[in-house]
């Protein structure tokens, strides 16, 4: 019965899809993905696990996180083997917090739910491996997205990273919904960094339709941008390394604040 203590069979795993090629999703996610029951997430999510006989998909909105959670919890407490599913690793601006979130308020029974979170490949660590080593020093990620902070919380946070000398990974940079907040956080980058620091526009990693691009932070479009583009603003220690003709230079941030 809902609620009850579910059998020792059932489960609720929150799983990290990687950034988009299969190769890249860990065995131990593809394993769970097999063995589930029910399969929930956000639509285009779920589409990306291929439906095995018996199992059910449950695709939502992207901002209907808590009730997702919910869902998910109770289909596990009623026997069912649930993954639940992120783009990239569950616990970076992903399902994970969400789950734990619901559990923290919901029916007692539910803590005893058989949970875990699996590891996924996130986009700031698939673009940085496609650009170079631009991660190679202290750094930080920040989510554009004002769905669920004030847009005054993301700006200082914006300022204080740069004026604290942290590579910068900016997650969900725009929307249709949010079309000006990356045009915004490079007006604040530009007043605190020089504006050669390398700003790496990185869509669709791993994907058919994969790009990748660096502009001088003085010069970064934000129209290079949609909502599957991860976003790198380097720091003023950032090196280029020029290739052969045509080719994109590569990226890296020197381990020593002090590298030339």
């Amino acid at each position: 019965m809902p609620g009850d203590a579910a059998p020792p069979s059932s489960w609720l795993k929150v799983i990290g899809l990687g950034p988009g090629a299969g190769a890249l999703r860990t065995p131990e996610a593809s394993a769970a993905l097999a063995e589930a029951t029910d399969i929930i997430g956000y639509g285009p999510y779920v589409a990306r696990v291929p439906l095995l006989p018996g199992q059910r998909r449950h695709g939502t909105d992207n901002r209907q996180e808590l009730e997702r959670a919910r869902h998910a919890l109770s289909l596990a407490a009623e026997g069912a083997r649930v993954a639940v599913v992120s783009s990239g690793d569950a616990g970076v601006f992903a399902m994970a917090s969400a789950v734990f979130e619901a559990l923290e308020s919901g029916p007692e029974a539910w803590r005893a739910l058989d949970i875990a979170v699996l590891p996924g490949l996130s986009a700031m660590f698939a673009a940085a491996a496609r650009l170079g080593a631009p991660l190679g020093h202290d750094f930080c990620a920040i989510s554009l997205s004002d769905n669920l902070k004030p847009w005054a919380l993301v700006e200082r946070r914006l300022q204080a990273a740069a004026e604290a000398g942290f590579v910068v990974a900016l997650y969900n940079p725009i929307s249709r919904a949010r079309p000006w907040q990356l045009g915004r956080a490079f007006e604040i980058l530009r007043g605190i960094l020089p504006g050669t620091v390398p700003v790496a526009f990185a869509t669709a990693v791993s994907r058919p339709d994969e790009a990748l691009g660096i502009q001088p932070l003085a010069e970064a479009d934000p129209a290079r941008a949609d909502m599957r583009t991860l976003v790198l603003v380097g720091t003023a220690q950032s090196r280029l390394i020029s290739r052969g003709r045509g080719q994109r230079p590569w990226l890296y941030a020197p381990r020593s604040a002090s590298s030339p």
